[in-house]
């Protein structure tokens, strides 16, 4: 399938079913209520996840058949947490089940491969899951990254742009102020998705540059995600706890609006993808500095902006 054909199919598709995902979420009563951690003042319906899926399915079909089985299982472990709240241990073995299955159809490449998307899947579904705080969030970042497996090309070139697309067909109405939200069956199928494409795009491109730079990638929502258990380790939390003091969270308590910190996440995302599409195409010593640099950068930034040090507010 030609790439940009792949990209408007999904793109028109995600903007026909969004808005009937969004009235059969009404309809069933899957919806997200307002909350002590919630910032709407009304409920929004979920089942963007299904959507996205449902958009993205034909070009992914077309070109990698066998991704959908494991991205079709983490949409539907995301819906059921949506609907019935799973326990987080029990998600977690689900999650690592889910993994496995992924590591058979999309290996990373080595003897381990198997076991590194695995490791892939169960890290970037929950850092996903983790980023989806604000209208517009954890769909920019994840689509900036999109854009990154895109310009790699290769066998990731045609998923990518159909999964982008679809992203965009739900963002159009994910956009603050939101009308229907991604849901864990989103977050989980996005995070599963930036997992396939990183271990599909490891497999077309090995070697020591592709290893340090793709991580980049996908740098904003594990950023986040290490900021969160860091900072509940030091205050003594339990790690599954709930909470509003991510990195979002306390760009808006810090007097930016709502919109200026999903921008600023994205913006970070999109730079990051710049850098690893850079680094990857140049030679391993330089690729390590690259992502060494970019590694530390982010370690100051989350010290000393006192991204750490949040004292947290817990459900």
């Amino acid at each position: 399938m030609n790439p940009m054909l792949a990209f408007n199919v999904a793109l028109l598709v995600g903007l026909v079913a969004t808005p009937v995902a969004a009235k059969t979420a009404r309809r069933f009563g899957i919806v997200d209520r307002p909350g002590p951690l919630k910032l709407q003042h009304e409920a929004i319906p979920y089942l963007g996840g299904v959507a996205v899926f449902v958009a993205m399915s034909g070009p992914i079909a077309f070109a990698r058949p066998s991704m959908l089985i494991p991205l079709a299982l983490l949409m539907v472990l995301g819906l059921a947490d949506d609907v019935g709240d799973l326990r987080p241990r029990l998600r977690l073995l689900l999650e690592i089940g889910i993994g496995l299955v992924a590591g058979g159809f999309v290996p990373a490449p080595g003897r381990a491969g198997f076991l590194i998307t695995t490791a892939f899947v169960v890290g970037l579904v929950n850092a996903v899951n983790l980023l989806d705080g604000l209208d517009g969030l954890a769909g920019g970042v994840v689509a900036a990254s999109a854009i990154g497996f895109a310009i790699i090309g290769g066998p990731v070139r045609v998923p990518a742009l159909g999964f982008l697309g679809a992203l965009g067909g739900f963002l159009w109405f994910n956009r603050p102020p939101a009308r229907i939200y991604l849901g864990d069956s989103g977050a989980y199928l996005c995070g599963g998705a930036l997992a396939l494409f990183a271990a599909l795009s490891l497999q077309s491109k090995a070697g020591t540059a592709s290893w340090v730079t793709i991580p980049l990638l996908v740098a904003l929502p594990v950023f986040d995600t290490a900021v969160a258990i860091l900072r509940r380790r030091r205050s003594g939390l339990a790690l599954f706890a709930g909470d509003r003091s991510h990195v979002y969270d306390q760009l808006v308590d810090r007097g930016q609006s709502r919109v200026q910190a999903v921008l600023e996440c994205v913006a970070a995302q999109a730079v990051l993808t710049a850098i690893g599409v850079f680094a990857i195409h140049s030679s391993a010593v330089t690729a390590v500095l690259v992502s060494t640099v970019s590694v530390c950068v982010l370690a100051v930034i989350a010290t000393w902006g006192g991204f750490l040090s949040r004292k947290e507010q817990t459900a």
